[in-house]
């Protein structure tokens, strides 16, 4: 049985930029959907037992779209809430900021391309940083795909599907996905996801 994780901050941490509104709705109505749905699949199962990336390992061995769907949006939301933070924005710094420039020649470059794959994805899903090779790459996934399942470390993510942002700027995905990187990105997290994954190729 899997559970609902609290928010890391309170529902009004992340105003102007995304409402207690939005957090209440998509943390308390749409994550905790996810979570009684995969509960509720894996119900007498052995997969009551296992912890949340098994269930999704599970699932896509055995083209289980369902629970593959359900059981991947929780593990996403999970990371999404540690991908805010109410200090967040601006520019990546240490090894993590290396890896960007050295990526991409800059970060205003990081921010063009982050952008332009976010705003143009269509329909629902998530835009993603992810480990690749010794350095970084954006990825972007549809629906409830994600990186876990196809063996990548990802750093961090933003939510594209309109629940996550329409409350707070209507059909302006732009304008969501800056305030993002302004205001919201929790580079610190991603930073601690770079290192680990560091410590495990090197291992």
């Amino acid at each position: 049985m899997i559970t609902l994780p609290p928010l890391p901050f309170a529902e009004t941490a992340l105003a102007p930029h995304m409402s207690a509104d939005t957090l209440a709705t998509h943390h308390g109505k749409h994550h905790k959907a996810y979570v009684d749905k995969t509960n509720e699949l894996i119900a007498g199962s052995w997969l009551e037992a296992v912890d949340l990336d098994q269930i999704i390992g599970a699932a896509k061995r055995d083209n289980n779209s369902t629970l593959f769907n359900q059981s991947a949006q929780v593990w996403n939301h999970n990371f999404l809430w540690q991908s805010l933070s109410p200090s967040g924005g601006g520019h990546p710094g240490g090894a993590l900021g290396s890896a960007v420039d050295r990526a991409f020649g800059g970060y205003d470059v990081f921010r063009q391309e982050w952008t332009a794959a976010a705003t143009s994805a269509f329909g629902s899903g998530w835009c993603w940083l992810i480990a690749s090779g010794d350095g970084v790459a954006i990825k972007t996934t549809h629906d409830a795909d994600t990186p876990l399942a196809s063996g990548q470390q990802a750093l961090l993510t933003l939510d594209l599907w309109e629940h996550a942002y329409y409350l707070d700027w209507k059909n302006e995905r732009p304008e969501y996905v800056a305030a993002f990187l302004d205001h919201l990105v929790n580079w610190d997290f991603a930073a601690t996801n770079f290192a680990a994954e560091r410590v495990q190729e090197a291992a």
